[in-house]
Protein backbone atom coordinates (compact mmCIF):
# COMPACT_ATOMS: atom_id res chain seq x y z
CA UNK A 1 0.00 0.00 0.00
CA UNK A 2 2.80 2.38 0.99
CA UNK A 3 4.57 1.72 -2.31
CA UNK A 4 1.51 3.10 -4.14
CA UNK A 5 0.88 6.12 -1.85
CA UNK A 6 4.42 7.58 -1.91
CA UNK A 7 4.69 7.91 -5.72
CA UNK A 8 1.19 9.40 -5.81
CA UNK A 9 2.12 12.00 -3.18
CA UNK A 10 5.35 12.85 -5.01
CA UNK A 11 3.36 13.30 -8.21
CA UNK A 12 0.88 15.63 -6.51
CA UNK A 13 3.67 17.74 -5.01
CA UNK A 14 5.42 18.04 -8.37
CA UNK A 15 2.16 18.96 -10.11
CA UNK A 16 1.45 21.63 -7.49
CA UNK A 17 4.96 23.05 -7.92
CA UNK A 18 4.52 23.27 -11.71
CA UNK A 19 1.13 24.98 -11.33
CA UNK A 20 2.55 27.51 -8.84
CA UNK A 21 5.54 28.16 -11.13
CA UNK A 22 3.45 28.98 -14.18
CA UNK A 23 0.30 30.47 -12.65
CA UNK A 24 1.60 32.75 -9.91
CA UNK A 25 3.76 35.67 -11.08
CA UNK A 26 7.30 35.98 -9.79
CA UNK A 27 8.57 39.44 -8.82
CA UNK A 28 10.23 41.36 -11.64
CA UNK A 29 13.37 41.74 -9.53
CA UNK A 30 13.67 37.94 -9.40
CA UNK A 31 13.26 37.61 -13.15
CA UNK A 32 15.24 40.57 -14.47
CA UNK A 33 17.52 41.73 -11.70
CA UNK A 34 16.77 44.06 -8.86
CA UNK A 35 14.40 47.01 -9.28
CA UNK A 36 15.98 48.75 -6.27
CA UNK A 37 16.82 52.27 -7.53
CA UNK A 38 19.89 52.38 -5.24
CA UNK A 39 21.49 49.35 -6.91
CA UNK A 40 23.22 49.72 -10.30
CA UNK A 41 22.08 47.47 -13.16
CA UNK A 42 24.74 44.80 -13.65
CA UNK A 43 24.30 42.31 -16.49
CA UNK A 44 25.63 41.14 -19.83
CA UNK A 45 29.06 42.48 -20.74
CA UNK A 46 29.41 44.14 -17.31
CA UNK A 47 28.21 41.12 -15.32
CA UNK A 48 31.61 40.90 -13.58
CA UNK A 49 31.39 44.48 -12.30
CA UNK A 50 32.26 44.44 -8.58
CA UNK A 51 30.91 47.14 -6.30
CA UNK A 52 33.30 48.97 -3.99
CA UNK A 53 31.28 49.38 -0.83
CA UNK A 54 31.95 51.66 0.86
CA UNK A 55 33.46 53.76 -1.90
CA UNK A 56 37.15 54.62 -1.61
CA UNK A 57 38.77 57.89 -2.70
CA UNK A 58 40.29 57.84 -6.18
CA UNK A 59 44.11 57.78 -6.20
CA UNK A 60 46.02 61.06 -6.17
CA UNK A 61 48.98 59.75 -8.18
CA UNK A 62 49.53 61.78 -11.35
CA UNK A 63 49.65 60.56 -14.94
CA UNK A 64 50.51 62.43 -18.15
CA UNK A 65 48.91 63.59 -21.38
CA UNK A 66 50.46 63.32 -24.85
CA UNK A 67 52.50 66.50 -24.22
CA UNK A 68 53.93 65.16 -20.94
CA UNK A 69 51.73 67.50 -18.92
CA UNK A 70 50.97 66.13 -15.45
CA UNK A 71 47.32 65.37 -14.71
CA UNK A 72 45.45 63.90 -11.76
CA UNK A 73 41.97 62.45 -11.50
CA UNK A 74 41.05 65.25 -9.10
CA UNK A 75 41.53 67.80 -11.89
CA UNK A 76 38.62 66.29 -13.81
CA UNK A 77 36.11 68.00 -11.56
CA UNK A 78 32.74 66.60 -10.58
CA UNK A 79 32.50 64.08 -13.42
CA UNK A 80 31.82 60.40 -13.37
CA UNK A 81 35.06 58.89 -14.69
CA UNK A 82 35.61 55.54 -16.34
CA UNK A 83 39.30 54.93 -15.60
CA UNK A 84 40.73 52.25 -17.87
CA UNK A 85 44.28 50.93 -17.42
CA UNK A 86 45.75 49.28 -20.48
CA UNK A 87 48.95 48.61 -22.47
CA UNK A 88 49.85 48.19 -26.13
CA UNK A 89 51.24 44.69 -25.47
CA UNK A 90 47.88 43.55 -24.03
CA UNK A 91 45.74 42.04 -26.81
CA UNK A 92 42.40 42.28 -24.89
CA UNK A 93 43.21 45.94 -24.18
CA UNK A 94 43.67 46.69 -27.87
CA UNK A 95 40.42 44.90 -28.67
CA UNK A 96 38.60 46.96 -26.03
CA UNK A 97 39.92 50.41 -27.04
CA UNK A 98 37.51 51.08 -29.93
CA UNK A 99 34.49 50.48 -27.67
CA UNK A 100 35.93 52.94 -25.13
CA UNK A 101 36.34 55.46 -27.94
CA UNK A 102 32.72 54.96 -29.06
CA UNK A 103 31.54 55.25 -25.44
CA UNK A 104 33.31 58.60 -25.06
CA UNK A 105 31.70 59.78 -28.31
CA UNK A 106 28.25 58.74 -27.08
CA UNK A 107 28.32 59.68 -23.39
CA UNK A 108 31.22 62.10 -23.03
CA UNK A 109 30.09 65.39 -21.49
CA UNK A 110 30.68 67.74 -18.57
CA UNK A 111 29.27 64.91 -16.43
CA UNK A 112 31.19 61.92 -17.80
CA UNK A 113 34.62 61.13 -19.21
CA UNK A 114 36.53 58.03 -20.29
CA UNK A 115 40.15 58.19 -19.12
CA UNK A 116 42.18 55.42 -20.75
CA UNK A 117 45.70 55.39 -19.29
CA UNK A 118 48.46 53.36 -20.92
CA UNK A 119 51.14 51.95 -18.65
CA UNK A 120 53.63 51.48 -21.51
CA UNK A 121 57.14 52.48 -20.46
CA UNK A 122 57.70 54.42 -23.69
CA UNK A 123 54.67 56.58 -22.94
CA UNK A 124 52.89 58.47 -25.70
CA UNK A 125 55.48 57.32 -28.24
CA UNK A 126 54.22 53.76 -27.84
CA UNK A 127 50.53 54.71 -27.84
CA UNK A 128 50.27 57.02 -30.88
CA UNK A 129 50.68 54.31 -33.57
CA UNK A 130 47.93 52.20 -31.96
CA UNK A 131 45.52 55.14 -31.74
CA UNK A 132 46.17 55.91 -35.40
CA UNK A 133 45.80 52.29 -36.52
CA UNK A 134 42.55 51.80 -34.56
CA UNK A 135 41.12 55.19 -35.56
CA UNK A 136 40.76 56.34 -31.95
CA UNK A 137 39.35 59.86 -32.33
CA UNK A 138 37.58 60.73 -29.09
CA UNK A 139 40.05 59.61 -26.41
CA UNK A 140 43.02 61.78 -25.47
CA UNK A 141 46.33 60.00 -25.00
CA UNK A 142 47.07 59.48 -21.31
CA UNK A 143 50.11 57.58 -20.07
CA UNK A 144 51.61 56.37 -16.81
CA UNK A 145 55.06 55.07 -17.83
CA UNK A 146 56.17 54.54 -14.22
CA UNK A 147 53.01 52.55 -13.45
CA UNK A 148 52.28 54.64 -10.33
CA UNK A 149 48.53 54.78 -10.85
CA UNK A 150 48.18 51.03 -11.38
CA UNK A 151 50.36 50.29 -8.35
CA UNK A 152 48.34 52.59 -6.11
CA UNK A 153 45.19 50.76 -7.19
CA UNK A 154 46.75 47.32 -6.76
CA UNK A 155 46.03 46.49 -10.42
CA UNK A 156 47.68 43.24 -11.50
CA UNK A 157 45.64 42.34 -14.59
CA UNK A 158 45.03 44.36 -17.75
CA UNK A 159 42.71 45.72 -18.84
CA UNK A 160 41.28 46.88 -15.53
CA UNK A 161 38.57 49.51 -15.31
CA UNK A 162 37.38 51.52 -12.32
CA UNK A 163 34.24 53.63 -12.16
CA UNK A 164 34.72 56.80 -10.13
CA UNK A 165 31.59 58.60 -8.97
CA UNK A 166 30.92 62.34 -9.05
CA UNK A 167 32.43 62.93 -5.62
CA UNK A 168 35.75 61.26 -6.40
CA UNK A 169 34.92 57.92 -4.81
CA UNK A 170 35.63 54.65 -6.59
CA UNK A 171 32.29 52.85 -6.77
CA UNK A 172 33.25 49.65 -8.59
CA UNK A 173 35.62 47.91 -10.94
CA UNK A 174 35.81 45.24 -13.57
CA UNK A 175 38.76 43.15 -14.73
CA UNK A 176 39.03 42.13 -18.37
CA UNK A 177 37.83 43.48 -21.69
CA UNK A 178 34.29 44.85 -21.96
CA UNK A 179 32.17 46.10 -24.86
CA UNK A 180 31.77 49.50 -23.23
CA UNK A 181 29.31 50.87 -25.78
CA UNK A 182 26.92 47.91 -25.30
CA UNK A 183 23.48 48.87 -23.90
CA UNK A 184 24.03 47.18 -20.54
CA UNK A 185 27.42 48.91 -20.06
CA UNK A 186 25.85 52.26 -20.88
CA UNK A 187 22.98 51.54 -18.48
CA UNK A 188 25.48 50.87 -15.69
CA UNK A 189 27.31 54.13 -16.35
CA UNK A 190 24.12 56.17 -16.75
CA UNK A 191 23.11 54.95 -13.30
CA UNK A 192 26.08 56.83 -11.86
CA UNK A 193 25.88 59.80 -14.25
CA UNK A 194 22.19 60.43 -13.49
CA UNK A 195 22.32 59.45 -9.83
CA UNK A 196 21.10 62.01 -7.33
CA UNK A 197 23.47 61.85 -4.40
CA UNK A 198 22.14 62.26 -0.85
CA UNK A 199 21.90 65.95 -0.06
CA UNK A 200 22.63 66.92 -3.65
Amino acid sequence: MLKRVVPALVGIVLLAAVVIWFVFPRPVSWLEGTTDPTVPPISGTVAKFTLTNPGRPAPIEPFFDADSKEISLHQLGDKVVLLNLWATWCAPCIKELPSLDRLQAQLGSDRFQVVAVSIDRRGAEAVRPYFEKLGIAHLPIYVDPKNQLAQSLGVQVLPSTIVIGRHGLMVGNIIGAVEWDAPEAQALLRFYIDRIEPGG
